[in-house]
């Protein structure tokens, strides 16, 4: 829950820095395109990518990347929901001082673009391999 309120505090961004991260994505080479109906099934680690990482040009941008953000978000909220109970090991143990939403979203992004055997698999699961990677708990 400690994860739950720092990120609730330090999400809280000025409009222009979303726009400069959300452009410096855009402009990652190979990345920026069109979000088709099939990337809103999100079906794929691949489609939620697409959405991630959608042009400004597209018309849909604005919901494409608030489907990626309410996808990623809303996966690690119900993950800590399931997770309470101290008594169960937890596969993800983030550090008091995270973050913000975007930053995290945008290495989830350049980590599945390294790890290009995960775009067909459910988005789920690789967000949690990613989340994993990065911050694992200490056995």
């Amino acid at each position: 829950m400690k994860f739950y309120l720092n990120l609730e505090r330090r999400v809280v961004m000025s409009q222009g820095l979303v726009k400069v991260l959300l452009i410096a994505l855009m402009l990652s080479p190979g990345i920026a395109g069109a979000a088709t109906d099939e990337d809103f099934e999100v079906k794929t680690t691949r489609n939620l990518i697409n959405l991630c990482t959608v042009s400004a040009s597209d018309p849909r941008a604005e919901q494409a990347i608030h489907f990626c953000h309410g996808y990623l978000v809303g996966a690690y909220h119900y993950y800590l929901a399931e997770s309470e109970d101290p008594r169960e090991p937890r596969l993800v143990c983030i550090p008091e001082k995270v973050v913000t939403r975007n930053e995290a979203i945008a290495m989830f992004v350049e980590w599945a673009k390294a790890h290009p055997q995960y775009m067909n698999e459910r988005p789920v699961d690789t967000e949690f391999r990613f989340l994993n990677e990065k911050w694992p708990c200490k056995k």
